[in-house]
């Protein structure tokens, strides 16, 4: 009963988080992410909801773990990998742009490191860790869970790059033209 609440707050958690996203996309002028400020109410609910979504996965890999279809250590030999290219790939992105633009707020533009392959690192790597993660856990429900988180970190490029032309301009224009979204 616990694992199944857990799970349809993670659920409604991400649907909220979705839904924010899409509006973005929709809506540029209106948008949630990324926030037009660090006081505001989007940046907040927008936080609040990542740390819940994250929090409540956790949960999840601990409640039901290995409880699916891969039983054998095959998928550790998948999943690890990925986990950790994933998880390298967003610690770097991070370490490159900053604290300030990964919590996405404007500082400076940075086209270094791993934002010469992609524009979005950190968005792949928490793609390939979350993928990774749910091979190794082998759980359902946390596999549900991560397919709307991939698509959440799908979808949020293009939600930000009106918000990035803004922000930086030509510069930005220019390496639209010559770096892909994500590889």
């Amino acid at each position: 009963m616990f694992l199944k609440s857990v799970f349809y707050l993670d659920v409604l958690s991400l649907s909220f988080l979705l839904a924010g996203i899409i509006w973005s996309v929709a809506r540029p002028a209106k948008r949630i992410w990324p926030p037009p400020g660090k006081s505001g109410w989007q940046y907040k609910s927008a936080w609040i909801l990542f740390y819940l979504v994250f929090g409540l996965n956790t949960l999840i890999i601990f409640l039901d773990w290995n409880s699916w279809i891969f039983p054998n250590t095959l998928r550790f030999l998948i999943g690890i990998p990925l986990a950790g290219l994933g998880g390298s790939l967003l610690i770097w992105g991070i370490r490159h742009l900053g604290l300030i633009n990964t919590s996405g707020l404007s500082d400076d533009f940075v086209y270094s490191g791993p934002y010469r392959f992609t524009r979005n690192p950190q968005y792949l790597g928490d793609m390939l860790l979350f993928l990774g993660l749910s091979i190794i856990s082998n759980s359902l429900h946390l596999w549900i869970t991560h397919i709307l988180l991939i698509l959440v970190f799908a979808i949020t490029p293009l939600a930000e790059e009106d918000w990035l032309l803004k922000q930086y301009g030509d510069d930005y224009q220019s390496y639209l033209n010559r770096t892909s979204r994500f590889l």
